[in-house]
């Protein structure tokens, strides 16, 4: 395993990153003992990163990873993430002071530790000030309870404001950045990594495998699986199986499984610092594993470019990514009827 500097923090990270999401009864392995088991055979392998959220199955997914951490937790960069819905009050989500010093704790619990190595916002929060976010998250990292923080689906434009208010007010400021990223979904090429590389921040991409559609599994004509052929028919994807067509020659003529060749373009970009894998068996974690350490050619990577050019998306955007506000209501981007009746 080849470990990276995660931004300018001096922490050292593997390629790979363990993500948690697929732990626990909402939509993954609901066996807690088989998803301990898989953690353990990544840690085995040398993964180091260990990545899940306050609200993967609203809690459980924490608590699963705290189990399996036990007598290894020192060896582990752990981290979390706050800010979706944990509960029907209005004020157990979002980025405020009040609910970031509320589920801090709740996470610590959960994790079985007494700090968190780097704690993110799950998603940005236009109705909060990004200055009281970052005093509230410089507490923690004062206080000892969390040693970086970092943000997750940012705009390049709020990635920059964040920076600057850092600046101004002696804030620590967000040391990372966790966007989408693949094959199928390169947009962030375009800012988000060369704003995450200007400030000198280590990016966690999630979704390398564009949801299963770079597993090969998944061909035009052939969903044989009804679960996911409903989600990718609900994402309006013909264009995003077009492109698949045509990537799994190239992963053929490479001699590389689909999965190995999806990961190791994830992890080729010089701004990317980790890719999250998201297993939900032993098999899927085994076979992932097996392409750490491939590499791509600059020919298999021209080829790709030409397939999904640098910088855009196939097909709509990913729905679970964060819209903001102005492609959200319609009011934010449409004068007052009045007004376009006057004009």
């Amino acid at each position: 395993m080849r470990y990276r500097t995660l931004g300018r923090t001096g922490i050292k990270v593997s390629p790979y990153a363990l993500g948690a999401m697929m732990f626990g009864a909402a939509i993954g392995n609901t066996d807690h003992d088989d998803s301990i088991r898989i953690i353990h055979r990544a840690l085995d392998a040398g993964i180091n990163f260990v990545d899940t959220a306050d609200a993967y199955s609203r809690g459980e997914s924490e608590e699963i990873v705290g189990k399996a951490l036990k007598g290894r937790r020192d060896d582990i960069v752990l981290a979390t993430k706050l800010h979706l819905p944990m509960g029907d009050d209005p004020n157990q989500r979002g980025n405020s002071r009040r609910w970031i010093m509320t589920a801090v704790e709740d996470s610590l619990r959960r994790l079985q530790t007494d700090h968190i190595d780097l704690y993110q916002i799950h998603r940005p929060d236009p109705d909060t000030d990004i200055e009281e976010t970052l005093s509230a998250l410089s507490d923690l990292i004062h206080s000892g309870k969390v040693r970086a923080v970092g943000s997750s689906a940012m705009p390049a434009s709020d990635i920059v404001e964040a920076q600057w208010v850092a600046e101004r007010r002696g804030l620590e400021r967000f040391r990372s950045e966790q966007p989408t990223y693949s094959i199928l979904n390169r947009g962030i090429e375009t800012e988000v990594l060369p704003v995450t590389e200007r400030y000198g921040m280590g990016t966690l991409v999630w979704s390398p495998l564009a949801k299963g559609m770079l597993t090969g599994r998944l061909r035009k004509g052939r969903e044989t699986d009804l679960r996911r052929a409903a989600i990718f028919t609900s994402f309006g994807d013909e264009q995003r199986l077009d492109a698949v067509e045509r990537i799994v020659p190239l992963a053929e003529e490479a001699g590389l499984p689909m999965t190995h060749l999806a990961m190791a373009f994830a992890i080729a970009h010089p701004g990317v610092t980790s890719a999250i894998i998201g297993p939900r068996t032993m098999e899927q974690l085994d076979d992932l594993l097996a392409g750490v350490d491939v590499r791509l050619t600059d020919e298999i990577l021209d080829r790709i470019d030409e397939i999904v050019p640098p910088g855009t998306d196939v097909g709509m955007p990913d729905q679970s990514a964060y819209l903001p506000p102005a492609l959200q209501r319609p009011n934010l981007r449409r004068r007052a009827a009045d007004e376009r009746a006057a004009a």
